[in-house]
């Protein structure tokens, strides 16, 4: 059985992916890790807000000290909390229980390495390993290790981002904080991970907060909220005449926003916006952006007009991440809402992505709305089909024909994305072009076909 998916390991709790063995394995495989690469033997736990987080939180951390390693429990943190915390404690790894975007019944498992960033798939296979041979270590007389309550973890993170924000929004030209100081934001927390973070940080730099779903009770995490449903964001940023609107997920890695007319922005164009602002500044090493294979046509040909690069991934922030790090860029991320700014944290982070469209509105002393008039995207449809198995598509010559044609039709003016969802029983079906009833259609032939053949 593979237990990895796209980004660590994620299922319905009690399913054989998601249980209380399965935790406990992994925390004893995480500690073998960090022995073998002679790393501390400390691991920073954090969780979001699910009611089956304290469950696995404490198996994890029976793992880690039955290994005879120190579990050190960051409590309700972002996931890019965690990634902070692991440097800041000199840990050899850290663990976050949480199922991002997922609904409530599911959770997961997400690795961090000792520098903060995600785990390679070859170190990922290597975790798998260690879990499917339920070792602790090379000696089984380990002597049982310790576990340790982070009281300060919430007020460290939180001062991480307020110091790195206040080094980035500085300019020499403009005076920052009238501007910031003058704005109201809407923050729709997804009874999640950043309830208790978001409205600390961004309500030390504007003029007033609203927050939408930051009473989590263990199951309302991403209930028709945070950043998959934007509705009522946008309902609520016009009825306060706010300057803005922020989404974020259950785990707190991904933002949407919404600007001022109660437009959703899709992260293709925040991060326009965002490398925009680095590179008026010169902060945009090698003017180069990467993002993955689902980035709008219009986005790319945007960046081009302003002399950025753009570099293609596979779906996923963990792709992004190490192809960021191989082409020599500090900006990427997803469509989906994930930003990753290298200059600022080590990893995607909701609170980070939202603090630097801050910054580029006030740099350029205009409304969202005026920035993302400057990009035009083009029409897309994305139709998730469930299938009962995921064999590979380019087995299935009827799937592939219908593919072809698409493409045939669209030519250069668009294109075609199918694959398998990472992490759900489902076959995303992607179409862009020029027309919207084109791209439907196109988008409606395709999902029928694999309804036929998979559904």
């Amino acid at each position: 059985m593979k237990l990895f998916g796209t980004d660590g390991i994620r299922d319905i709790v009690g399913g054989e992916k998601m249980n209380v063995e399965i935790a406990t394995r992994f925390g004893k495989a995480m500690a073998l890790f960090c022995r073998k690469r002679n790393l501390p033997a400390k691991i920073v736990i954090g969780k979001d807000t699910r009611e089956s987080g304290p469950m696995l939180e404490e198996a994890v951390a029976a793992g880690i000290i039955s290994a005879g390693a120190e579990a050190l429990l960051a409590g309700v943190i972002p996931t890019p909390g965690v990634s902070f915390l692991v440097g800041e404690e000199k840990a050899g790894a850290g663990i976050v229980v949480s199922a991002s975007h997922n609904p409530y019944e599911y959770n997961g498992l997400k690795p961090f390495k000792s520098d903060g960033t995600k785990f390679s798939d070859e170190e990922e296979a290597e975790i798998e390993k260690y879990i499917s041979e339920n070792k602790a270590s090379e000696n089984r007389k380990e002597v049982p290790g310790t576990k340790k309550v982070l009281a300060e973890a919430e007020r460290k993170y939180v001062k991480f981002l307020s110091d790195n924000f206040s080094s980035i929004s500085e300019d020499d030209n403009i005076s920052q904080k009238p501007f910031l100081s003058n704005l109201k934001i809407v923050l729709d927390c997804s009874n999640g991970a950043t309830s208790e973070v978001a409205p600390v940080v961004f309500g030390e730099n504007v003029k007033e907060i609203k927050l939408l779903n930051a009473r989590h009770n263990g199951r309302n995490i991403n209930y028709r909220c945070g950043s998959q449903y934007t509705d009522n964001l946008s309902e609520t940023v016009l009825d306060k005449k706010a300057d803005l609107g922020l989404a974020f997920d259950g785990d707190g890695d991904r933002v949407i926003a919404v600007d001022e007319k109660g437009n959703t922005l899709t992260g293709d164009q925040m991060i326009y916006i965002i490398a925009k602002f680095l590179k008026e500044k010169g902060q945009l090493k090698n003017d180069l952006v990467v993002t993955t294979v689902m980035s709008n046509l219009g986005f790319i040909s945007a960046l081009k007009k302003l002399g950025i690069g753009h570099f293609a991934t596979a779906v996923g922030d963990r792709p992004v991440f190490f192809e960021m790090r191989k082409q020599g860029a500090v900006l990427g991320g997803e469509e989906s809402g994930h930003i990753i700014y290298t200059n600022f944290h080590s990893t995607g982070d909701g609170i980070v992505g939202g603090l630097m469209l801050l910054a580029a509105m006030s740099y350029f002393q205009k409304t969202l709305s005026e920035l993302i008039g400057e990009i035009t995207l083009f029409p897309k449809l994305l139709v998730n089909v469930e299938v009962k198995s995921k064999p590979d598509l380019e087995t299935i010559p009827e799937i592939m024909k219908v593919i072809k044609e698409v493409e045939s039709e669209l030519g250069e003016d668009g294109r075609v994305l199918v694959r398998y969802s990472g992490t759900e029983n489902l076959c995303r079906v992607m179409v862009e072009g020029r027309s919207e009833k084109e791209i439907d259609d196109h988008a409606g032939r395709i999902a029928k076909i694999i309804r036929e053949h998979l559904g």
